[in-house]
């Protein structure tokens, strides 16, 4: 049987890089799984899954005896993180308002940051014991967190759009009393809210919930459900070539590039993500207001030059011969280090996990987010795979590939995702008919559906999801897949569909059924 390195330590850095990446594995399994299964039994149930399976990864890997088990740990903790993660954000969202939902998941999301930095602070205090308590104490410990949501999950109330949408009406306009303020089911504020998850739950659309179906965007028409998910994709798998995890997870080892000792660099290295905890928090104070686009495009820009200039000063350091100006650059370049990660937690990782889930629909809200987190784990894998070697190759100019990286990402995030803060999920809906990919044209064709239904959010949804079911309907007679010309008004086709009843609305859902 294969040992973990000697006497439990692995110094070959791709061999580091693989133990880590296989958890990320797990999470690719974990995440399409449980966004089914939160779609299909619920979240609380979902987060309960996942928080089993991450509690036995855990005992696993701290007890682990060789690498084999070691690796099959890793993929039963990484699946349990998938799990957790492509249920909570979606839960978030449904859960909060249009005009705090950034806010809500930031504080959620800084619990996230707060283990990272424990998990440092631990690795921190235990650098002088003996090798093997070293790596068991800490795998083992992060049990403990789950622990806590396995207690926590049972006193939260269940998404009220799920409710809704698994025909529990009374449940879901309860729960909307509650985290609204506990107003009365007949306050005009829970009125409009559920005549609008009325519109979109009514008009079920089964056929295009399949994984593959969404995936390439099949049956879903002017929904476009596969652009939706892979913006999710693509938005995290862009967030991780930032250089975030080179600067998070490998922090230690960047540190002593810039000269400092094995105490000053592990110091830091849970000092810096102590200031993530910060960022995180921070960033309720302006994800709402900025929105997330402009969050995202400022972080870009400022990552980037502080990524550039942390390898300014680690380049210069290393080649000059005054040792005091050698340590000065040093310092410098630990500056630019905290600062890039305040920056990320305050402008960058909130819209990147949380954009993913607010632009799917209701019906395939944690399916469709499992995207976002395919993204995550494929990015994350890589990444740990491929920067213990660059940082061991290329040193420095590991910095200058993820500064471009962040320039690179601006273009596509301008262009491509139309802003969605302050609106409710409902709107956002309406943010993807377009068959243009420009975010502009969608921004432009989302108003025009409001003004056509005079403002009313609930009545553009339902005639927009009305003309997707009948065009849906009509390809399955004709074998076509029929798309109103993008040029063309919704007013003249739809307004005879928006005449129709929920009851009509419900035949055509029994229809595609059978």
């Amino acid at each position: 049987m294969a040992k973990i390195g000697s006497n439990g330590k692995v110094t070959d850095s791709t061999k580091q890089g693989g133990l880590a990446a296989v958890y990320y594995f797990g999470s690719i399994f974990g995440c399409f799984t449980g966004g089914w299964f939160a779609d299909k039994f619920g979240r609380k149930r979902g987060v309960f899954v996942g928080s089993t399976l991450c509690i036995i990864g855990a005992a696993l890997m701290c007890g682990s005896q060789n690498a084999n088990m070691f690796i099959c740990a890793r993929v039963i903790a990484g699946l349990g993180i998938g799990f957790i993660n492509v249920i909570i954000p979606p839960w978030v969202s449904e859960l909060s308002q249009a005009h705090d939902r950034g806010a809500s998941f930031s504080l959620v999301f800084s619990a996230n940051y707060g283990g990272i930095a424990i998990a440092y602070w631990v690795n921190f205090g235990i650098r002088n014991t003996p090798i093997e308590f070293r790596w068991r104490f800490p795998l083992g410990l992060m049990a403990v967190p789950v622990l806590i949501i396995f207690v926590v999950i049972t006193f939260l109330p269940d998404s009220p759009r799920w409710l809704m949408a698994n025909g529990r009406e009374d449940e879901a306009v309860e729960v909307l009393c509650k985290v609204r303020g506990d107003l009365a089911p007949n306050d005009p504020k829970v009125m409009n809210e559920v005549a609008q998850l009325k519109a979109v739950v009514e008009a079920g659309f089964h056929k295009r919930n399949d994984i593959w179906n969404m995936a390439i965007g099949r049956y879903s028409g002017r929904l476009h459900l596969g652009r939706r998910v892979w913006l999710g994709f693509w938005l995290q798998e862009i967030q991780q070539w930032t250089g975030i995890l080179a600067i998070a997870s490998w922090a230690g080892t960047l540190f002593s590039f810039a000269g400092f000792d094995a105490y000053k660099s592990a110091w830091l290295a849970g000092l810096v993500n102590t200031v993530g905890v910060i960022g995180t928090v921070s960033s309720s104070l302006v994800i709402d207001r900025l929105g997330r686009v402009r969050s995202l495009l400022i972080s870009f820009i400022a990552q980037g030059i502080s990524l550039f200039m942390v390898a300014a000063f680690i380049r210069t350091a290393e080649i000059t011969s005054d040792p005091e100006r050698s340590r000065r650059l040093g310092v410098g370049a630990a500056c630019m280090v905290f600062i890039f990660l305040f920056l990320f937690t305050l402008f960058n990782i909130i819209p990147c996990w949380l954009y993913g889930s607010e632009i799917q629909p209701q019906e395939v809200r944690a399916r469709g987010y499992s995207f976002t987190i395919l993204g995550w784990a494929v990015g994350c894998g890589m990444n740990t795979f491929v920067i213990p070697i660059m940082l061991n190759r290329l040193g420095w100019k590991t910095f200058i590939i993820f500064g471009v990286f962040n320039i690179l990402a601006l273009p596509v995030i301008y262009f491509l995702y139309p802003e969605v803060a302050g609106r409710s999920l409902e709107e956002i809906n309406l943010l993807f008919t377009s068959n243009s990919l420009l975010a502009q044209k969608n921004v432009a064709r989302y108003h025009r559906l409001i003004d056509e239904a005079g403002g009313n959010v609930a009545v553009a949804a339902r005639r927009f999801l009305d003309s997707v079911d009948a065009e849906y309907n009509q390809s399955l007679e004709t074998g076509v897949i029929v798309e109103e010309e993008e040029g063309k008004t919704d007013s003249g086709h739809v307004e005879e569909k928006s005449a129709s009843s929920f009851e009509a609305s419900n035949l055509r859902a029994e229809r595609l059924k059978r």
